[in-house]
């Protein structure tokens, strides 16, 4: 086995396209000599050309110095033909998503580097298993799973293999941690780890939509404005292309035999089979100029000619979050008088189904979302049959108190409850099913899609208990299997233990 601490450590790249070039750059600035190989004609030389470009912009910066930089320029080297890899003692490969064509490849890698190097594919889709299978040493072969554009995303997920060394993993968590990464150890699963917990954002997001619960812009403004995400489930479609997220959801989807949690909606696919395909197009869920700039986007606030309501009858007596809300929405708590509105605080619930439970007047109930951020945005949501003016009235008096009001169709959880649970209850079910530890899940989370909490902190914040009582509901109110609680959160609610623990 190669030394990965070594200071003369040679690491090799195939394939010198955008995620190539993102690889010799931070193996360059992470101090590590790189030899760089390109089947196609050029194409290596043309690569690293454009990798030492990057870095003279950075010294014109002032972000890297010159000698620093020139000694990159003297490290790295252009390989003519594959034999030149043989001094590497790792290889990352980064040629394009096609099994036969990566098996090929380490073939030819097994016959060129030495015995004790090691092999790593940076596949995002492939099962290192299949990749290593054929293979004459498949316990030195692993994933090192990189992130566009590399020299910015910190994450790379260290993927071990069915066959794949324990010594071998050791050894690509240092070269990920010398080449200036934050690795994570995932085990050899569909779409590894980010892109199977990414899922549970984007689907439920698009599930809102199917409803008819939502509107994109309303489901996208939830998601900033009370779960102080960086962009809403729709916004995040439309910039990274419905060309590539919708066929990894539906591979992430049919690997894991249909697991309706990972389910996508017919718009979905109907945005790519019109090649609505987000910013790059200029129409997805939303419309674009030709520099990405959203056109007249939608409004996610409630609007009418409501005079705001002075006070309320309030159904969840009991729940301090809602009297605070109401207090700054300068809403007084009065005895029922049947004509006032009635609000109430609903957790996983339903305004149907709450009405129905406690013979409330769902004409007049006004539920309200009291959980997340609600010091700029409030989801309000009535029963079917409810009278508008209560709802309007209630929504006008947290529009007088600069509280943007959300109004959407009755759901079980809102927005906010139903998505943050399904990441949660997603990020359980990779504990559960070992993909990797608890904090490894919620520190790829946050690395690889900037969520603001990891999932397993998600339910950690909202707390263990309410989080299953939370998505316990949800699946009760909708019979779908798509909702059904992992085991991992259903023991630790019961038994009262932290979210993160592992026995």
């Amino acid at each position: 086995m190669i030394d990965p601490t070594a200071s003369d450590l040679v690491v090799g790249v195939v394939g010198c396209g955008a995620m190539g070039q993102g690889i010799i750059q931070v193996a360059l600035q992470g101090g590590l000599r790189v030899v760089a190989y390109d089947a196609r004609e050029g194409g290596a030389a043309a690569g690293c050309e454009a990798v030492l470009g990057r870095l003279d912009r950075l010294v014109e910066k002032g972000t890297l110095g010159a000698d620093a930089v020139a000694g990159m320029r003297a490290a790295l080297t252009v390989a003519g033909d594959i034999a030149d890899l043989a001094p590497a003692g790792v290889v990352i490969e980064a040629v394009f998503e096609d099994l036969e064509v990566k098996r090929a490849l380490f073939a030819k890698l097994e016959a060129v580097v030495a015995p004790d190097a090691v092999l790593a594919s940076n596949t995002s889709s492939l099962p290192i298993g299949s990749i290593a299978r054929g293979a004459a040493h498949p316990g030195r072969i692993g994933g090192l799973h990189f992130f566009n554009p590399v020299p910015l995303m910190r994450l790379v997920e260290v993927i071990r293999g069915p066959a794949t060394e324990l010594a071998v993993v050791d050894a690509l968590v240092t070269v990920g941690r010398r080449l200036g990464r934050t690795p994570v150890v995932v085990k050899d699963s569909p779409g590894f780890l980010v892109n199977l917990g990414g899922r549970a954002f984007t689907t439920e997001g698009l599930q809102l939509q199917h409803e008819g619960v939502a509107t994109p812009a309303q489901v996208d403004a939830v998601m900033r404005d009370c779960g102080h995400f960086r962009m809403g489930p729709f916004q995040l479609m439309d910039l990274t292309g419905i060309d590539v997220n919708y066929p990894v959801s539906m591979i992430v989807f049919e690997q894991f035999l249909n697991d309706p949690r990972l389910r996508t909606t017919p718009q979905h696919r109907a945005l790519f089979d019109a090649g609505r395909f987000g910013r790059k197009t200029g129409q997805g869920h939303f419309r674009y100029d030709d520099r990405g700039n959203m056109l007249d986007p939608p409004s996610a606030d409630h609007e009418s000619d409501a005079v705001a309501a002075l006070g309320v009858q309030v159904a969840t007596p009991e729940d301090a979050a809602l009297h605070e809300l109401l207090a700054r929405a300068g809403l007084s708590a009065r005895a029922s008088d049947g004509a006032t509105p009635v609000v109430a605080a609903l957790y996983g619930e339903d305004a149907a189904g709450f009405c129905a439970r406690t013979v409330t007047d769902p004409r007049r109930l006004v539920a309200i979302d009291t959980t997340g951020d609600t010091s700029k945005r409030v989801t309000l949501m009535t029963a079917p049959g409810a009278d508008p003016r209560y709802r309007d009235s209630v929504a006008a008096a947290f529009a007088r108190a600069g509280i943007a009001p959300t109004v959407i169709k009755d759901s079980p959880g809102f927005i906010l409850q139903r998505v943050r649970a399904m990441i949660a209850n997603l990020g359980c079910e990779m504990a559960q099913i070992g993909l990797a530890t608890p904090a490894d899940i919620d520190t790829a989370m946050k690395l690889g899609l900037n969520y603001p909490l990891g999932p397993l902190e998600i339910a950690e914040e909202m707390g263990v208990s309410h989080t299953y009582a939370i998505i316990s509901a949800i699946h009760e109110a909708t019979q779908d299997p798509r909702y059904r609680p992992s085991l991992w959160l259903r023991r630790r609610a019961l038994l009262g233990l932290p979210v993160h623990a592992e026995t």
